[in-house]
């Protein structure tokens, strides 16, 4: 059976940019198979559009809390999105 498709984004808020947290959520996003976008914010905090199957995404959102190594992560805000991700995972800059 397959698994439900679902797509997200997320807000991520505390000591997540100069640390490589996007280069990091690429990375972890292509290894779960998911695809969408990350981006910093000016206020600090990075956004990311999470697209794919429910168990992926769902897993995507887990890993958001912990980051690269220097990451301190606050608080990650998940809400849906009907937004169209791309077909791989980009870096926005």
């Amino acid at each position: 059976m397959q698994d439900e498709q679902r797509a997200v984004r997320a807000r991520v808020s505390g000591t997540v940019q100069g640390v490589s947290y996007r280069v990091w959520t690429r990375g972890e996003a292509m290894r779960l198979g998911l695809t969408g976008w990350v981006r910093n914010e000016r206020d600090g905090s990075v956004t990311a559009l999470i697209a794919g199957a429910d168990a992926a995404v769902t897993a995507m959102i887990e890993r958001l809390w912990q980051g690269p190594r220097g990451a301190l992560v606050s608080k990650v805000e998940i809400e849906d999105a009907g937004d169209d991700a791309p077909a791989d995972f980009r870096i926005i800059v």
